[in-house]
């Protein structure tokens, strides 16, 4: 048995950051209930990455929104309006990502939810809060990264903001929705009442960063510095950073420059004895390094610094990754299988959830749904 088996959740959320919360309930037991739009749904069924698009619907769809049940309902009408509301007084868990005030329009606020099932767990996402100069601004990945800062921390100094390569803000507002989500879980077991739980893109975003906007705010608002050579790392000296061997990566993370020296028969390096060196001189440091490592293949130099314990690492593509015995033993992949209605059914190998219960793997073999799949069943057992 799943640990939130019983559990019963409405998704009124689209695109990532909700659907990605909802997905990690499901992962581990709770019954999810996507309500969508009917003839359109989830604006995210037609976000495709690399314009692939499996029976329909995008491959970032199927990966966030499978192991759940799909809903048609028309939230400007007020009979599916009342139909919600039914399940509402039913459901566990509520999420939704709409702009601030656009669900209270519709009646489906916390306040009102609350007054239909005080033990509701009511789980809210937007852009930047329901305050502030910002609240109505559009709640996108890429621009609250831009207004985070965020991108001022990749690439190399000479380059333009570089911002990260995930869609990094709706991922971690997801992430801490759950957090909430299951405290507040926790919290209803022992008193009996639910409660709201209110996430935003930006201050997950600001969450990710505390690391460097701590040292920021603590030294003298010094802005972060991006190494001018292999920048892994602000704030970090060297060698820290990624660099090309003769055949492909080498990725070294802290250790000792003099080390480094004896062990890649380096001379220049022993010339850097100062630690303030490592960063007030991480550029020069580097390029030593840049010059020296690119002569060796990457085996070449792992079979001597790591059994000298210096922590570094190959820099795999994904196929050499996914061909290799450790990935493998994680069991990290699984296929989930769209059944066939008047079309084609499809299956698709997707990630599993990185959580283990109990020594178990999380996995679900069900689809993400067609729109409205489920009207039906879901009438049948809650509004009849």
């Amino acid at each position: 048995m799943k640990p939130l088996e019983g559990l019963l959740v409405l998704d009124f959320s689209q695109f990532l950051s909700g659907p990605s919360a909802s997905l990690r309930l499901a992962d581990m037991g709770a019954r999810v209930i996507k309500i969508e739009r009917p003839g359109v749904g989830d604006l995210c069924r037609q976000l495709y990455i690399s314009n692939l698009c499996l029976d329909g619907d995008s491959t970032l769809f199927h990966s966030i929104n499978r192991n759940k049940e799909s809903f048609a309902a028309d939230l400007k009408n007020p009979a599916d309006v009342a139909q919600i509301r039914t399940l509402l007084a039913r459901a566990d868990v509520m999420i939704q990502n709409f702009r601030p005030g656009v669900i209270e329009k519709i009646g489906l606020g916390y306040e009102e939810v609350r007054g239909l099932n005080p033990r509701l767990v009511y789980g809210e996402i937007t852009g930047y809060g329901d305050q502030g100069p910002w609240k109505t601004k559009p709640g996108q990945d890429l621009l609250v990264q831009s207004l985070s800062g965020l991108p001022y921390l990749n690439g190399d100094a000479g380059q333009p903001p570089v911002p990260f390569g995930l869609a990094v803000a709706d991922m971690m507002a997801g992430a801490h929705l759950v957090q909430g989500l299951l405290a507040t879980l926790l919290r209803r077991s022992i008193t009996g009442r639910g409660g709201k739980v209110e996430v935003s893109l930006l201050e997950s975003i600001l969450d990710l960063q505390f690391e460097v906007i701590t040292t920021y705010l603590n030294d003298g608002g010094k802005p972060p510095r991006r190494s001018a050579v292999n920048n892994a790392h602000a704030y970090l000296g060297a060698p820290y950073g990624i660099y090309a061997t003769a055949d492909g990566y080498l990725a070294l993370a802290m250790g000792s420059i003099l080390r480094l020296a004896e062990l890649l028969d380096c001379p220049a390096l022993a010339n850097y004895t100062d630690p303030a060196s490592l960063f007030d001189e991480r550029d020069e440091i580097k390029s030593i390094l840049v010059q020296h490592l690119k002569h060796q293949t990457t085996q070449h130099w792992l079979s001597i610094l790591e059994p000298a314990d210096i922590w570094c690492a190959d820099v795999l593509t994904w196929d050499k990754l996914f061909a290799h015995d450790a990935f493998q033993s994680l069991e990290m992949i699984q296929t989930i299988v769209r059944e066939p209605d008047s079309r084609p059914g499809i299956s698709m190998r997707t990630t599993r959830c990185p959580i283990r219960i109990d020594g178990e793997l999380l996995t679900s073999s069900v689809s993400a749904p067609r729109i409205g799949e489920h009207n039906e069943l879901i009438v049948a057992e809650f509004l009849k």
